[in-house]
């Protein structure tokens, strides 16, 4: 998404374009008359009511939806103007009220006061790309193309199935913009401020995950990993009331640990999952180098090596991870397909080396046994080259002769 700050310059075109139109067509009116240089009282009241009648046309067009990117797949109208000129910039923090409603009426969202962050896709994103594009205090209505909202997939909401969003749904939003600030510094954030916010990122990060929409859920992992962090003020962290950082207890130091390699193993899945395995690696090992014996980050690991194709040391941290955790059905699982692969792949080798090997014998017997025909070949070859040897040799012995008695 464009971090940028929306301009509403666009508005203000579509404006403009439609009080030039109705200048133009009341010039053309007043012109339309031959030999007449000024407006005759009937023609006057004539344009007063084709004036009004263009303001009413006017103010249905304003009411026209505008189409957001350009495409006809993210639109979005005023419904009641805002009190402000204020819009929310990324990472603005805004308060919004919405509805959102499928083609035939039913509701399948609804949320009312409800604080998001922009561009952290903490709704759906053709509603977190509309909101920039909306004034403090307005309502508006944005239709959402199925690719901006719950794609293929949909969303099956297990509390209340009737308000399930099918596959392939448009999702049209009634949303009021209800306030929007400045993030805050991070530093002058209390522990448990942080501690919410980086847990709630890293939870709507679960939920892309669980989409199979992991380069969403990355964005959401990284952004709750800004909050989890201790190390952002030296000092500490401040709390209600004080005037400096506060040193944080034991207690909640290990805390914040707990939800940073929380997230940290989830990011490495995820990235493992888009073939980033780099990546994936440095979040893993993150989590190793504080938890040695943490079996699902053991576990990942083993997995990334397995995906770059060394059997050998994923079952060594596959083994790892399953005596730490002996009642994990799935490690176990996955380092029986490993053995299994492994054998496999040994099974595979031995038999190319086998193959490789009788080829190879092959070719040696090939080479020692020569065609009887080869061999009279050879033996009549090396008997004009003998006879040809000895004639040189006779031939250069009677020049070397010659040479010395002159």
């Amino acid at each position: 998404m464009d971090a940028e700050k929306s301009s509403s310059s666009s508005f203000e075109d579509l404006s403009n374009l439609n009080e030039q139109e109705r200048a133009e067509l009341a010039q053309s009116s007043s012109s339309s008359v031959p030999g007449t240089s000024s407006v005759q009282p009937l023609q006057q009241e004539d344009l007063k009511k084709d004036a009004a009648s263009s303001e009413e046309e006017g103010s249905t067009e304003s009411s026209d939806y505008m189409d957001i990117l350009g495409n006809g797949t993210l639109l979005k109208k005023v419904l009641r103007k805002g009190l402000t000129e204020m819009r929310p910039e990324s990472k603005d923090i805004a308060t919004i009220s919405y509805t959102g409603r499928l083609e035939d009426g039913t509701i399948v969202e609804e949320e009312h006061e409800a604080v998001v962050q922009i561009d952290d896709v903490e709704v759906v994103q053709g509603l977190d790309m509309a909101l920039k594009l909306m004034n403090e205090g307005e309502q508006a209505e944005v239709v959402v193309n199925p690719r901006f909202a719950y794609g293929e997939i949909g969303l099956n909401n297990e509390t209340d199935p009737k308000r399930s969003v099918p596959p392939n749904a448009t999702i049209t939003y009634t949303v009021e913009l209800l306030s929007t600030k400045e993030e805050s510094e991070l530093e002058s954030r209390t522990y448990t401020s942080r501690k919410e916010i980086g847990n709630k990122k890293r939870l709507r990060g679960n939920f892309w995950m669980k989409r199979q929409e992991y380069n969403l859920a990355i964005q959401s992992y990284r952004r709750a990993l800004e909050y989890l962090d201790d190390t952002v003020s030296a000092g500490g962290m401040m709390e209600p009331g004080s005037a400096a950082p506060v040193e944080l207890t034991t207690t909640e130091l290990q805390d914040l640990l707990e939800d940073r390699m929380k997230v940290y193993n989830n990011l490495a899945l995820a990235q493992l999952k888009i073939s980033a395995y780099q990546a994936a690696l440095k979040s893993v090992d993150t989590v190793l180098k504080c938890q040695p014996n943490n079996a699902k980050a053991l576990f990942r690991k083993g997995k990334i090596h397995d995906a770059q194709g060394d059997t050998k040391a994923a079952i060594a941290l596959l083994q790892k991870a399953a005596t730490v955790d002996v009642d994990d059905k799935l490690i176990q699982s996955e380092l029986s397909k490993l053995i299994l692969k492994s054998k496999r792949e040994a099974r595979n080798e031995k038999d190319l080396y086998q193959k490789m090997l009788g080829q190879a014998q092959k070719l040696e017997q090939k080479t020692k046994v020569t065609p009887p025909n080869q061999t009279t070949e050879s033996s009549k070859l090396k008997m004009w080259g003998y006879l040809v040897g000895a004639i040189l040799i006779g031939v250069a012995g009677v020049a070397i002769y010659r040479y010395n008695i002159q």
